[in-house]
């Protein structure tokens, strides 16, 4: 609205034109803005539609993780009966504890930190979206994206197998063992994702983010790793072996798993049937109390990221 010296003396205005057409389309409201901001997380995981330099850790992270899948599927097509070399259910431990460890401290922050740090949350709350709909679109965003790191390498390693399969029994004595590695990885980007999601969600600044999540998840991971060896030979069974192959371990050995949310995991794992040596002694009836605290930590990661978009949400 613009006025003239006599107009604005009488009180009055004149309304301009400029032209703009009203949008008639279909207004999708509070679902389809939650599809919207959880397919621009999803992306974001994984640099897409920004520069090069953001998508540098997660195709390096998704080659580390496919590696061993493609060396195993190397060795058994140049060696048609041989047994695989890498598990579906532990896949190389160490490197996917580590490959994780960076991708969720790199691009957790990218998730909700830069939202922090630049002020857009009244932004997103100004449209008809809910406190909580803002952490769970994000959540599940992060969590697809972590996922797909997981469980693709498992596919090639599932395709590279089907090579030295034996007929039908072969493919489905594979697909068995698939399925049980499938789900672990599932529970992985789980938890994973909640807990990177809620620790970059406390500053605005990427830096400070990252190194919050590298320091929780490396010293973690460390110190679980310490106690163990501790425990083990503490009571007589350490080396040889690694220490998912000691089934007599004492009760703190194979409790000091659950310090760490990697060695938590893979209590899980052993708890639910695994049986292929992990990180930890073999838990025994203790395995319980691994699946009590996975609740525990999801629980916890979950509740903190909601009453933390509470608070952020009402400021």
């Amino acid at each position: 609205m613009t006025t003239d010296g006599g107009a604005a003396a009488a009180g009055t205005g004149v309304i301009h034109d400029l032209g703009y057409r009203r949008y008639d389309g279909p207004r999708l409201g509070r679902a389809g803005i939650i599809r919207a901001l959880a397919w621009h997380s999803f992306r974001s995981a994984f640099g897409i539609g920004r520069g090069a330099k953001a998508k540098i850790v997660p195709l390096l992270a998704f080659i580390l993780m496919c590696l061993p899948a493609i060396v195993n599927a190397v060795a058994v097509a140049q060696h048609p009966g041989q047994a695989p070399v890498v598990d579906y259910d532990t896949y190389t431990f160490q490197l996917r504890t580590l490959v994780m460890l960076i991708f969720v401290a790199a691009q957790a922050p990218e998730m909700v930190s830069r939202d922090l740090r630049s002020h857009v949350l009244p932004l997103y709350y100004s449209r008809p979206m809910r406190r909580l709909d803002y952490p769970l679109a994000k959540y599940a965003a992060f969590t697809a994206a972590c996922l797909l790191l997981v469980e693709i390498p498992l596919i090639i390693l599932y395709a590279g197998n089907l090579l030295s399969a034996s007929g039908g029994s072969g493919v489905w004595a594979q697909t068995r063992a698939l399925i049980p590695g499938l789900g672990m990885g599932a529970l992985w980007a789980i938890l994973l994702a909640a807990i990177g999601l809620l620790l970059a969600s406390f500053t605005g600044r990427r830096a400070y983010a990252t190194g919050m999540i590298a320091i929780y998840f490396f010293l973690t991971w460390i110190l679980a790793t310490i106690m163990i060896n501790i425990a083990s030979h503490g009571a007589g069974l350490g080396p040889p072996g690694p220490p998912g192959s000691q089934l007599n371990a004492s009760l703190g050995a194979r409790l000091s798993g659950l310090i760490s949310p990697f060695t938590v995991l893979d209590g899980v794992r052993r708890w639910l049937g695994g049986t292929n040596p992990g990180p930890i002694p073999n838990p025994g009836g203790a395995g319980v109390v691994y699946g009590l605290m996975f609740v525990l930590l999801l629980a916890v990661s979950l509740g903190g990221l909601a009453a933390r978009y509470r608070k952020v949400g009402a400021s």
